[in-house]
């Protein structure tokens, strides 16, 4: 692709981790565009590829007895995506106690016009898998997402 055809993206953090989609027909709902809800499901897709690709599986969590689970989401819907448009689905964790939680931030990129889409946010709690309560991060979590980590304060 040209500069014209994928335009420079402005992300809102540093180095962010991109999965990047295109919208399906199954995407779309009654108004034609996208479902609200799917970008909700593609914003678990981009966590959960960039959790696998600083070393933590679901086979890892399961093995751990560890989740990182939504405690409270939030997300800005700022256009509608189309059928057929490729989007970016940028994420950051940008906060930790290195006790209980994780704060995970998302961007989602139309990529033919560099146009936000939607941002969120979720405030993330490490929980006991076979209890389902609240438990302190483990020590492979707090290595592998703590030194993930990208400050808001000063940007």
């Amino acid at each position: 692709m040209n500069q014209t055809q994928n335009p420079a993206v402005d992300w809102d953090y540093p180095a962010p981790h991109v999965f990047e989609l295109t919208v399906s027909a199954a995407d779309i709902d009654g108004l034609n565009h996208a479902n609200n809800a799917e970008y909700v499901r593609w914003c678990e897709r981009a966590a959960w590829s960039h959790s696998e690709r600083l070393g933590l599986s679901l086979h890892d969590y399961k093995r751990l007895d560890r989740a990182m689970a939504i405690r409270h989401a939030e997300f800005d819907y700022l256009a509608a995506a189309l059928e057929g448009d490729t989007l970016r689905v940028a994420t950051w964790l940008t906060g930790t106690d290195n006790k209980l939680s994780l704060e995970r931030r998302f961007q989602l990129v139309r990529a033919g016009d560099a146009l936000t889409l939607m941002r969120g946010r979720w405030s993330l709690v490490c929980i006991q898998i076979s209890s389902g309560r609240p438990r302190r991060l483990p020590a492979e979590f707090l290595a592998a997402y703590g030194a993930a980590v990208v400050a808001t304060d000063a940007l």
